[in-house]
């Protein structure tokens, strides 16, 4: 599980562009949006493409549990691994 946190952060910082951040400096609990790492609605549908091209999972923007999945790299983790586990 680790190893996704750490794709997911790398992820997160390369689609989005942010330069003057590393994976270690993401918290695994810490929230992505508003406080914590400040993203904004338009990274979070930069960040679902991002994430659907590494690992095949669908978000769908009619889906309100979107915000529990993005809500830090744990829930992201937690929704890929169980997303997995459903394709096997």
């Amino acid at each position: 599980m680790d190893e996704l946190k750490q794709q997911i952060k790398e992820i997160i910082i390369s689609s989005l562009q942010l330069e003057d951040i590393e994976p270690d400096d993401i918290v695994d609990s810490e929230p992505l949006f508003n406080e914590g790492l400040g993203l904004d609605s338009i990274d979070s549908l930069e960040l679902g493409v991002a994430l659907k091209k590494k690992f095949g999972v669908k978000f769908s923007s009619e889906n309100e549990d979107n915000r529990t999945y993005f809500a830090s790299v744990n829930a992201l983790a937690d929704f890929i691994k169980a997303k997995r586990e459903e394709a096997n």
